[in-house]
């Protein structure tokens, strides 16, 4: 079996490599600390199985994840992330993730979803797959947040986390003005007045890590 682990942090794919080795008898572990090095990897070798991380600079995991998932219909790719399940799981899913992992889970989960993913299936948590349930109903309401677009979501948590327009622009690659349409369309949509109100919910519906 053949595993890429990507996560910005070595003690992380460290950590994840060594409950793999502890279970798999017969397998190679790459690494990759980014995502255009784990998509120039995915490029260039064949995998069994993508271990992503969402929080990376740069390109986060679920833009990887569909990056990936527009020249690779069939790789399967386990999400292993520090944000709870309800908060990034369902988006991950959409986005044609095999599986969502929280890492405060990983040391008891990890071998059974990976084990289950490669069987074909899919790995859910019972209380994420109670919510896949619940999601079903077209009638369940909406936080504010899950109203946004992925991208939407990730400058509202940057903004929530106290970054300034300039810093994100340059951790996104994008114009100081593109932000702030972006800051704009969001507080709209989650119906708030201003940053502050943006950070109080965040803290609120504990978005920040």
């Amino acid at each position: 079996m053949k595993v890429l682990i990507t996560d910005d942090h070595p003690i992380v794919r460290q950590g994840l490599k060594q409950l793999l080795r502890e279970t798999f008898d017969s397998i190679i572990v790459d690494e990759a600390a980014n995502g255009a090095e784990a998509l120039d990897k995915i490029n260039n070798e064949q995998y069994d199985i993508v271990l992503l991380d969402i929080a990376m600079p740069g390109m986060n995991g679920l833009e990887v994840l569909k990056e990936i998932r527009k020249f690779n219909k069939t790789l399967p790719v386990l999400i292993i992330s520090i944000y709870p399940e309800d908060q990034y799981a369902m988006r991950c899913l959409k986005a044609g993730a095999s599986g969502y992992l929280t890492k405060d889970t990983a040391s008891d989960e990890l071998t059974l979803a990976v084990e289950r993913i490669l069987s074909g299936k899919k790995y859910v948590s019972p209380t994420l797959a109670d919510k896949l349930a619940s999601h079903l109903n077209k009638g369940a309401p909406k936080l504010p947040h899950e109203l946004l677009s992925d991208r939407e979501d990730q400058v509202m948590r940057y903004i929530a986390s106290g970054k300034t327009a300039t810093e994100i622009a340059a951790e996104l690659n994008l114009s100081v003005k593109t932000i702030n349409t972006y800051r704009n369309r969001i507080l709209k949509k989650m119906q708030l007045k201003n940053s502050a109100e943006l950070i109080r919910y965040a803290v609120q519906n504990q978005l920040l890590n």
